[in-house]
């Protein structure tokens, strides 16, 4: 364990290319910058730990990660669905939240997506075409898609994979990264709350099904040179924060997704982040990392399985007025600095750091 609980001592992990993020690195890393989460639940969740990760350095708590459809979280706005219209778990629901720092230099938009493509993901490409251009894209949407539209769930999901890229291509700036985060590993008895009744007795190949997604899913966005973050490959062995209902994940899981997800970010845009060898600081508000997982095992490798996790530094992707107030700094897409330009002189630039191992630290 290296996780820095109330009550335990410090332990510093083995060096690793992620990066344990603070606050302040967070806020500089995104100055200036509009970024677009589009999912499911688990999506939520990322969203809320990069809005708590620009404000302070704490983690978020379980009420925090199993609320949804609230009027505001951490100085955020619901601004469309949720608690405005009506809470439930259709094909139909609906949550759009915004957070705006005080400095009005980080903008953070959510979309709850409940099909990867749809009708409603034409109305927020929209949104997306007419308002202000999102620097960064952050994109999943597996489980949904897989349980809930048929027994051609499959084919109408590699159907709409493909819809989606080509319409990101061709919506969304030269200048932004779009980030497709592969599904997290499923428990062995999924509960959770996409899952009616009447479909639990899916839940025994939804396992299998979100593994043979991710294949189509990265093939797909490495085809139309998106970046891919393997989070199956990452989280695959990181079950005990796993919570009971085979999906969701607990408040450290989500951290380091956060120091994932940010790392690849940075290494994207070429913007060296500062090393460190131990996670700053213990206590019940810090950064901390989950278990770290088993050495590699030498041999043949299983039917199915692989050594590391699926990478893919896609090209970066201008088109530039919205329903939601947009406080924004700096100029036209066309006419924006190098991502890296914005931030402060203690990042060194161009120099890209090796690709992290896909082992937890520890």
């Amino acid at each position: 364990m290296v996780f820095c609980l109330e009550n335990k001592e410090p332990r510093c992990p083995r060096r690793s290319a992620m990066v344990h993020l603070q606050a302040s690195e967070v806020q500089q890393l995104l100055h200036n910058k509009f970024v677009v989460i589009l999912g499911d639940s688990i999506q939520r969740a990322v969203y809320k730990d990069l809005v708590l990760l620009l404000q302070k350095d704490s983690l978020l708590t379980a009420a925090q990660l199993k609320a949804k459809g609230e009027l505001s979280f951490e100085q955020d706005q619901l601004v469309a669905g949720g608690q405005l219209g009506e809470l439930h778990n259709g094909t139909q629901y609906r949550e759009v939240r915004q957070f705006c720092s005080g400095s009005g230099h980080h903008l953070v938009r959510f979309y709850f997506l409940t099909r990867v493509y749809s009708e409603y993901l034409e109305g927020v490409l929209e949104e997306l075409t007419y308002g202000p251009a999102p620097d960064l894209v952050i994109i999943n949407s597996c489980l949904w898609d897989l349980s809930r539209y048929g027994r051609f769930s499959m084919e109408s999901y590699r159907e709409n994979l493909e819809r989606v890229f080509m319409r990101m291509d061709q919506v969304l700036p030269d200048s932004c990264l779009l980030v497709w985060n592969m599904a997290m590993p499923l428990g062995e008895r999924v509960t959770g709350g996409f899952l009616l009744p009447e479909l639990q007795p899916l839940a025994a190949s939804l396992r299998r099904d979100v593994v043979e997604g991710n294949f189509y899913s990265a093939t797909l966005a490495g085809d139309h040179c998106f970046d891919v973050l393997d989070l199956h490959f990452h989280f695959r062995h990181a079950v005990r924060h796993r919570h009971r209902d085979g999906v969701h994940w607990d408040q450290h899981a989500h951290r380091h997704l956060s120091h994932l997800l940010l790392t690849h970010v940075a290494d994207a845009w070429g913007v060296e982040l500062p090393k460190r060898d131990y996670t700053p600081g213990c206590g019940p508000g810090v950064n901390v990392v989950p278990d770290p997982l088993p050495p590699p095992v030498s041999g043949p490798i299983p039917h199915g399985q692989h050594r590391g996790p699926v990478v893919h530094r896609g090209m970066p992707r201008c088109v530039p007025s919205s329903p939601y107030h947009v406080p924004r700094m700096g100029g036209p897409c066309r006419q924006r600095l190098r991502h890296s330009d914005r931030l402060i002189h203690t990042y060194k630039l161009d120099r890209r750091p090796p690709a992290h191992s896909g082992t937890w630290p520890g």
